[in-house]
């Protein structure tokens, strides 16, 4: 192929750009479905677990989309899969908007669960393709393409924000569905932007690898990382039994070692498949959680308003991470170590948040402190293990969504019902019989808790002139979002932890490194 003077394609910057708008479509998806969990809470009387269970299935659903499409991406082409993620998109708003206030509330949480599940279907698929398209693409400067690629991710944050902001607020606000079927103008664009275009196979297939050959390196280790999380969603979403559940795990673990030969796999992939599960809690855990935190804090509208900022600020340092690594002179390791103490600071700093300005502030250090966590981890495997193709970074991709899905998201919201409800059991007994749930929130091994009603809850929150009752239930709430935020600054101080083991390993062995495949049957050492 001729190249350019950046791509190894002359259509690499079409490509980067479509897959710029295929995350872009996501983005706004996401943005718009945090702003309407409010209306969702009120339509139906969900609790916070059951909002962060469907907030979670916007993550499960992405990890079956990028792992599969990962395995199979090399084989059959990334056009197929475009084609593919395009109809699960479509699909995905027929069945969400078929929830309707009136609807019994497990046959509306059914619709807008599985609705949300097949939008996360067809995000996955789509950066089954982008994610390893980029780092072909641009294999001289992958961190700063890859960054480039995920600052749609905040933009369309941004989007969907404003399209909270401005059209579900106020006299002439328009319903959810209305707002979140706005992701359809992005799908088209993205669809129209890849129609026709040529793709380069990645550098582990033109080489002439194998599937087993490609999966060598994940080995039992990193298919450990994934099976576990699969075996979770099939307890927590399809409500398997806990043995068969573990069962298919097992299966597929089983059958991951038969296809590499009983492979153990690089213990340096097992670690970044770990850290990017905490990756996946704390940045999109958090990010389906922040703007329903910050504004019953504040204010809803002052919540909106701090997402579209926090949103902008990460879309713009996502073009500056080239300056970062080159003129501070850090490795992408170092970046992440960083980031990851910003990111403790700033979530402290949010949990004590009082005003509008001060909530200006923590919200920045803790945007600056997420910025560079998923495009640069990515980054790191593609640098580090090419013999993978697309599979390592995929599957790697899938396990931070499964986690933000079946961890990060459904546990702030067992936390902010936990503590919501600890503190008015304890202040006002008589009250949280009034207005706890019928439901009870579990949360893997801790204490199954009733956390409180959806619609009463509120009806007191929206209330102008609030009784005794409302404001000890709004206060209660306000507390439990303080403390759910001070819980998950623990983990990216884990985080931090890892990353500063890593990069003392890195200097241990000469420094970071990018690694090149030698040969068709030789690895690069690692």
């Amino acid at each position: 192929m001729s190249g350019t003077s950046e791509g190894i394609a002359p259509n690499a910057k079409r490509l980067l750009w479509a897959g710029f708008l295929a995350i872009l479509a996501a983005g706004i998806g996401f943005g718009i479905r945090g702003g309407i969990l409010a209306n969702w809470a009120a339509d139906f009387g969900f609790t916070g677990a059951q909002l962060g269970a469907i907030g979670g299935a916007g993550f499960t659903g992405f990890c079956f989309g990028i792992i599969i499409g990962g395995v199979i991406v090399d084989k059959i082409g990334y056009g197929k899969l475009v084609v593919a993620a395009f109809l699960f998109h479509v699909l995905s708003a027929f069945v969400t908007f078929a929830a309707s206030k009136g609807q019994a509330v497990e046959t509306a949480y059914n619709f807008l669960y599985w609705g949300t599940f097949i939008f996360a279907l067809a995000n996955g698929t789509l950066e089954a393709v982008a994610n390893p398209l980029v780092s072909t693409l641009f294999p001289k400067n992958r961190t700063h393409y890859l960054n480039i690629l995920h600052a749609s991710w905040p933009a369309g944050l941004v989007i969907g924000g404003l399209i909270g902001w401005t059209l579900g607020e106020g006299p002439n606000a328009l319903g959810w569905k209305f707002q979140l079927g706005l992701f359809l103008v992005p799908t088209v664009l993205y669809g129209i932007a890849f129609f026709g275009q040529h793709f380069p196979k990645s550098e582990a297939s033109a080489k002439g690898l194998s599937v087993g050959d490609m999966l060598k390196e994940v080995g039992i280790l990193g298919a450990a990382v994934a099976c576990y999380l699969l075996s979770r969603f099939c307890m927590d979403a399809l409500k398997l039994p806990e043995m068969a559940s573990y069962g298919v795990g097992l299966a597929i673990l089983l059958a991951s070692a038969a296809m590499t030969r009983g492979s153990i796999g690089s213990v340096l992939l097992f670690v970044l498949f770990i850290t990017h599960a905490l990756v996946g809690a704390v940045e999109l855990g958090t990010d389906g959680w922040i703007q329903n935190i910050t504004g019953n804090i504040l204010t809803p509208g002052e919540g909106k308003i701090l997402f579209v900022f926090t949103s902008l600020l990460m879309f713009a340092l996502r073009f500056c991470a080239h300056f970062i690594e080159k003129s501070l002179k850090i490795s992408p390791i170092g970046l992440l170590f960083i980031c990851s103490v910003l990111a403790v600071i700033g979530l402290r700093m949010v949990s004590g948040i009082e005003t509008f300005a001060g909530a200006l502030i923590a919200l920045a250090v803790y945007a600056v402190g997420k910025t560079f966590f998923w495009p640069t981890m990515l980054a790191v495997v593609g640098d580090r293990f090419p013999r993978t193709g697309a599979i390592a970074m995929s599957i790697m991709g899938g396990i931070g969504m499964m986690s933000a899905g079946l961890l990060g998201g459904p546990g702030l919201g067992y936390a902010k019902d936990r503590f919501t409800t600890e503190h008015l059991s304890s202040t006002a007994p008589a009250v949280y019989e009034q207005y706890k749930a019928a439901t009870p929130s579990k949360f893997l091994f801790l204490k199954e808790v009733n956390g409180l009603d959806g619609t009463k809850l509120s009806a007191a929150q929206t209330a102008t002139t609030k009784t005794p009752d409302q404001k000890a239930v709004a206060d209660a709430s306000i507390i439990g979002d303080r403390k759910t935020l001070q819980a998950d600054s623990f983990i990216p101080a884990v985080m931090a932890a890892i990353y500063l083991l890593l990069f003392l390993y890195f200097k241990t062995i000469g420094g970071y490194k990018p690694v090149q495949i030698e040969g068709g049957s030789q690895g690069g050492k690692h």
